[in-house]
C-alpha cells in the first residue's frame, strides 16, 4: 500500500474502505506500531501537551492535597485524549510567568492552565495580549479579566456556613485562612466579614501560607487569648484543619464540646481524623477534569466565558455541634 493510504487508515481518515482500514490497523497492532508524537507535532503544529506552573513551595505540595485530587481530574481529562501534562513548580509569580514566556516561543505546550489567581493578577495581562498561548484560569470572573474560567461559588458556601454556625450558637468565629493576596481568600474573608456584621457576630482572620505549622501557630494564639474564647474554627484547608484539631486537644480544649472546626475542600484526611472533620466540601478531582474540558474548547475555537463548576457543601461530621451553654 501507498504510504499515503496507511496514514489514511492510521488516522481515521476517508479514502480507504473500513476492510482495509482494518488491515492496517491489524498488522499495525502486531509490529507493536505506535504514532510518534514529535513527528505528529511536526505536521500539526501541536504540543499535544498542556501546562500547569504552579508557584508554590514544593515541600507544601506533598502536604496539601488539593493539587494532588486537582492534577488526578486534569490527567483523567488528558488521558481520554492522549496528551500529556507537563507541570512545572516554580519558586514565585515572576517566575512562573517567564515560564509561560519561554512556552510561548517555543511551542512547547498547546494551552495552560492558571491556578491561585491574584487580586490585580500580572498573569491575566500577560495572557491576554494578541497572540498568547490560550489559558483558561481557575477562579472567580472578578479576577479574570474576561479570559475563560472556572470557578466554584466560595462566597456563597461561606455565607451559608456562617449561617449554619450561627443556628448552633456560635457568636464568635475565626478564619484561618490563606495568603491574603489570593483572590480567593479575599473573596472568602469577605464574605466572612458580611455574614458576621449582617448577624452581630465577631470574627477574626488569621492569614497563613496554608501550612500545619502556621494553622496550629494561629489556632493557639486564638485559645490562648485571655476573655471569651472563639467558639468556631474554620480553616482554609485540610491540614491546618487538623493541626489545629491537634492543638485543641493538647491544650485540653473539647471538641465539638467547646469549639466547632471546619475544614475546606474536604479530603480523605478529613475522614481519617478522630472525630472526623467536619468539612465545606466539592469534587476537586471533578474541578480538574471540568477546568481541562474547557481548556479544550478555548483550543478548538469555542466562544469562552465564565463557568460555574460548584458550590461547597457543608458535610457535618463529628468536629461541629452546638455551643454548651
Amino acid at each position: 500500500m501507498s504510504p499515503a493510504a496507511v496514514s489514511f487508515a492510521l488516522n481515521g481518515r476517508v479514502g480507504v474502505s473500513e476492510p482495509t482500514r482494518q488491515r492496517v490497523l491489524a498488522v499495525a497492532t502486531e509490529m507493536g506500531w505506535r504514532p510518534s508524537s514529535a513527528a505528529r507535532s511536526l505536521s500539526s503544529a501541536k504540543a499535544d501537551t498542556i501546562g500547569l506552573v504552579l508557584a508554590r513551595d514544593p515541600g507544601m505540595l506533598g502536604v496539601e492535597s488539593f493539587y494532588m485530587q486537582f492534577i488526578a481530574g486534569i490527567e483523567t481529562e488528558l488521558a481520554r485524549r492522549s496528551v500529556g501534562l507537563l507541570l512545572q513548580v516554580v519558586p514565585s509569580l515572576d517566575a512562573e510567568m517567564a515560564q509561560y514566556e519561554v512556552w510561548q516561543a517555543s511551542r512547547r505546550v498547546d494551552g495552560v492552565v492558571c491556578t491561585d489567581l491574584r487580586v490585580d493578577d500580572p498573569r491575566v495581562g500577560l495572557l491576554s495580549q494578541p497572540g498568547a498561548m490560550p489559558a483558561v484560569l481557575v477562579g472567580d470572573a472578578s479576577l479574570t479579566g474576561g479570559l475563560t474560567n472556572v470557578w466554584t461559588d466560595d462566597a456563597t458556601a461561606t455565607r451559608k456556613l456562617v449561617q449554619h454556625l450561627w443556628s448552633q450558637g456560635h457568636r464568635r468565629f475565626v478564619r484561618v485562612a490563606g495568603p491574603p493576596e489570593y483572590g480567593h481568600t479575599r473573596i472568602r474573608d469577605d464574605a466572612i466579614r458580611e455574614e458576621a456584621h449582617r448577624l452581630g457576630a465577631e470574627v477574626t482572620i488569621a492569614p497563613t501560607d496554608y501550612s500545619p505549622d502556621q494553622g496550629a501557630r494561629a489556632t493557639r494564639n486564638m485559645l490562648e487569648v485571655t476573655g471569651q474564647r472563639p467558639t468556631a474554627f474554620v480553616y482554609d484547608n485540610d491540614v491546618m484543619a487538623l493541626a489545629g484539631l491537634s492543638v485543641a486537644h493538647s491544650l485540653g480544649v473539647r471538641v465539638p464540646e467547646d469549639i466547632s472546626i471546619v475544614a475546606w475542600d474536604d479530603s480523605p484526611l478529613c475522614e481519617a481524623a478522630y472525630p472526623q472533620l467536619t468539612a465545606m466540601s466539592h469534587d476537586v478531582t471533578g474541578f480538574g477534569r471540568h477546568v481541562t474540558k474547557r481548556l479544550f474548547d478555548v483550543l478548538e475555537g469555542q466562544v469562552g466565558g465564565s463557568f460555574l463548576d460548584s458550590t461547597p457543601q457543608l458535610r457535618l461530621r463529628g468536629t461541629s455541634g452546638p455551643v454548651e451553654r
